[in-house]
Formats: structure tokens, sequence, C-alpha cells
């Protein structure tokens, strides 16, 4: 194949003239936690970091109440110390490869097992090594190696194999402003997110308990039982032996297919589906399009809209709204009611809440259709805002991917 000018071929593909292979270590001193046993964890001294707490690239230190003695810790694993501005990264674990920095809060702290540290050589730009080590093909080299099978975990033994494309440092530095410029406007979303979000759950607050009234509406709210409101329908599981009761043309819904829906409101697919025989010869009902469906089994009050006519499985009561009831409105004040509902799942360790139950269970609401259609489509707006926002940052993670690729490997020249 005909290299281009001003670029070589390499072991790697095609890079630029002017740049280099280097294995990792040329470009980073790294160091793996020591292998900290539980019976040498205290409740305080020296706190211990482990894969949990790297979050969003930060460190989240709520997140462990794991020490080790001061004593042990000076005797032993004072080199683990972690210190300010090191790159932590998980070795093992499905989260394998997250990265965070450390920051001056943090300290003081020491490594467990699962996490490396590192940190650029010299000749190695610092914005550079943290883009490098969330690239996708850093990952692809890892994922190339990895051992472990159910647990997968990598250590120094495959980091010192890594080679990777290296620029000169003035090209570095201009890589890793462009990186970091996108990670500021992904900062900057993921705010936003999180204030529209706090937002919304303020309006749900006040206007689903009518501490604040929309203008125009005046009449006294109303008590009513949830089966007043909506005709409570369950589900039920065709038997899995029989063939001919699945993969037909009725969605069936279970609860990972809502907890599929990180929160949004609507379900529009499912990723099983049964045959009419299936539905007859099970407890499943079908709900018709516009109601709601509702985990009530084990994960209890997780909600949504069905878009189309569903079925779903044993873990479901689901709620088929009646004519004098908005459904967005019921969407949203089932929604509230989950710590009312896991109050009557009593004491046992597997909770359920049963259609007797939810027919008895009180709410307070407008008396009229015309108010609960107007709250519904305030905070139907809100939603409507937080996804066109949680898009939005889609597919700017998408466009850093993007860039990556292209200014990692050369592709695409900044210098």
């Amino acid at each position: 194949m005909e290299v281009k000018p001003g670029y070589k071929q390499t072991e790697l593909g095609v890079i630029p003239e002017g740049w280099d292979i280097r294995k990792l270590p040329d470009l980073s001193w790294f160091q793996e936690g020591p292998g900290l046993r539980n019976w040498q964890f205290t409740a305080s001294g020296m706190k211990v970091i482990n894969v949990t707490n790297l979050e969003n690239g930060v460190l989240n230190l709520d997140r462990t109440d794991r020490h080790i003695s001061l004593a042990e810790f000076n005797r032993t694993y004072r080199h683990f110390a972690v210190e300010d501005a090191d790159i932590v990264m998980a070795s093992s674990g499905n989260s394998y490869s997250k990265t965070a920095i450390v920051r001056p809060q943090d300290l003081p702290l020491v490594m467990n097992t699962s996490v490396i540290r590192f940190r650029p050589a010299k000749g190695c730009d610092y914005g550079f090594l943290w883009a490098l080590l969330n690239s996708p093909q850093f990952k692809q080299q890892i994922d190339l190696m990895i051992t472990g099978g159910a647990q997968p975990n990598f250590g120094p033994y495959h980091l010192n194999r890594i080679c990777v494309p290296f620029p000169p440092l003035p090209e570095q530095r201009a890589i890793a402003e462009a990186l970091s410029d996108v990670d500021g406007l992904l900062g900057g979303l993921d705010r936003l997110i999180a204030k529209k979000r706090d937002l919304k759950q303020a309006a749900m607050q006040q206007l689903l308990t009518g501490q604040t009234r929309l203008a125009g509406f005046h009449c006294e709210w109303e008590v009513k039982r949830l089966g007043e409101l909506a005709d409570i329908r369950s589900g039920g599981t065709p038997s899995t032996t029989e063939p001919r009761f699945w993969d037909g043309d009725i969605p069936w819904c279970t609860p990972t297919d809502i907890t599929a829906l990180n929160g949004h409101k609507y379900l529009g697919e499912t990723s099983r589906m049964i045959t009419q025989q299936g539905l007859k010869a099970s407890s499943a009902e079908m709900i018709p399009a516009q109601s709601i469906v509702m985990t009530s089994r084990a994960t209890i009050g997780e909600c949504a809209i069905n878009t189309v006519p569903v079925s779903t499985n044993q873990g479901f009561k689901n709620f088929v709204p009646f004519s004098t009831t908005d459904v967005d409105f019921l969407y949203y004040l089932l929604s509230t009611q989950k710590q009312g509902f896991v109050s009557l799942c009593g004491g046992s360790t597997f909770l359920e809440i049963g259609k007797t139950q939810l027919v008895a269970y009180v709410v307070r609401l407008p008396a009229t259709k015309a108010e609960q259609t107007a709250i519904a489509e305030v905070l139907t707006a809100m939603d409507a805002e937080l996804t066109a926002l949680e898009q939005r940052r889609e597919k700017t993670r998408a466009l850093k991917q993007a860039m990556m690729q292209e200014l990692l490997t050369g592709r695409t020249r900044l210098v």
C-alpha cells in the first residue's frame, strides 16, 4: 500500500514522519498497589483506595471506609502512598482501565492491588499521557492481553508490552489541549444536566404535592385510592420449555427493559416477544399503549409509559388509566411513591407489593384532569430538555472518541 508523503509505515500502521513507536515504560512510570488483605484493614489510619473510588475522572472517597494502621503503613507501605496529580487506573473488575486524577484534597492515601498509578516520564506531556491512557487504542491493546475471564485484570507485565505512536512534545501538547477543550465541554454538560435534574426534582416536589399551584387552578385536591385512578393488571411468564410460546409478535417486558431506559419516560421496545398462545397460557395480561408498567418485585416502583401494547412478566403491576386520569400525571405521581410502596412490602428480604395493596393505596391529586394535564406538561417539558442535553452529551462523547482516534494516530495533525 502506498504511503502518502509525510508518513511512514510501522508495526502499528502508518504514522507521521517525526513520530516514533514507543513502549509505555518509555513514556510513563507506573506502579501497582500492594496485595492488602482483609485482616489488615482497620477503622482508622491511612485510607486505602480501590477500583470503587474511581468515578468520573476523580476519586470519590465516600465510597470506602477501609484503612490500614499508620504504624503498618510507615513500616511496610510508604512507597505505595499516592501523590498529588498521580493518574490512577482500575486494573481489575468490570470497570478495568477506568481512570481518575488525584487531587490535593484527596490525600493522604495508599493504593490497594486493584489500582495502578502513573506519572509521565521526561519528554511526555502530562495531558498527552492522560489522553493516551483513556484512549480506545490503549484499551484495545489491554483487551488483547487481558486475563482473568469472569474477573478481568491486568498488571505491569501487560503494561510493559504496550506500544504507542509518540509525537514530539509540541504536538503532544497541542493534542492534549484539543482533547482537554472537549473534556471541558463534557464537564459543562454534566454540570448542566445535574442542575436540570435537581430543578426537576424540586418541581415534582412542589407540583405533585400541591405546594405550588399553576395559574388558573384553585379547586381543592382529592384523596383517592389508586384503584379509582386506573385498572391495575398483573404480569406472567409463559413456560420457557414451550418454544411455541416464544418469539411471537407480542412485546414482553422484564425489569431489565425498564433498567435499560436509565430513568427515561417511555418504553417502546422490549428484549423478548411472546406469542398469543404464550399469553393465553400464562397469567400475563395485555397492557394497552399509553399505560404505565411498574416493577413490583425485588425492585419496587420503577415506572415507564409503554408507547405500544405490551405484556409483562410477574415482576410488574401495571396501570391502565381511567378516562378521568391523565397518564403522564399518573406516571410522575407513581414515580414519587417508591418509599410508600416499599413500606408496604413488610420485613421480607424479598420485596414484593401485590395488587390488593396497590388498589387500596391512597394518593392526593388534583380534582380535575385539566390540572393533572397542566402539571404533567410542565414536567414533560423538563424531561424533554434533559433528554436533549443527554443526547448532546452523547454526541460530544462520540466526537471526543473520534478525535482521539484521529489525533493519537497522527491521521489528523494539529502542528
